[in-house]
């Protein structure tokens, strides 16, 4: 993908999220935005079918939000299977009213995709990558994040 296309998109977050209009990526965009973030980002890969993912979801808004002065990104990814896209994903995200900037992972190789995040994911989720690029901090966490342990992550990301 081309720089100026990946810049597009990234800018388009916010609108992205107001809209939910969740657009369909390959991974590669997913490892752009990783590498090129100017803010500190957390991507968390989900699905709706996952009940460890639904409920970290809202600890994640609400956190991020409460930090908001920190210009944190937050970025959800999902997994769900191509026939619940792009109708019962969007359905799901409205009743659960998401805020955040959503994409649908459009790729079925587990085996190809994981690695390109992290060499330890073994396609469990929820899984969550935390950028601060600026920082060069890069943390990896393959299960669930309770909320307080969050909390510390998050402040980790930033500090």
């Amino acid at each position: 993908m081309k720089k100026i296309q990946l810049l597009a998109i990234i800018f388009s977050l916010s609108f992205v999220a107001s809209s939910q209009n969740i657009k369909s990526v390959k991974i590669n965009d997913i490892v752009n935005i990783i590498d090129i973030s100017s803010a500190p980002t957390v991507i968390n890969f989900w699905a709706t079918w996952c009940g460890p993912c639904v409920a970290e979801i809202p600890w994640f808004e609400k956190l991020i939000d409460e930090m908001k002065d920190k210009n944190i990104q937050l970025i959800l990814v999902s997994l769900d299977f191509k026939t619940a896209y792009p109708k019962d994903v969007t359905n799901f995200v409205i009743k659960k009213k998401y805020k955040s900037t959503i994409f649908w992972l459009n790729e079925t190789d587990a085996s190809f995709y994981c690695p390109l995040i992290d060499k330890d994911w073994n396609g469990n989720i929820p899984v969550t990558i935390m950028v601060n690029n600026k920082k060069k901090y890069k943390q990896f966490y393959d299960s669930q994040l309770p909320e307080a342990r969050l909390k510390l992550e998050l402040q980790k990301l930033v500090e």
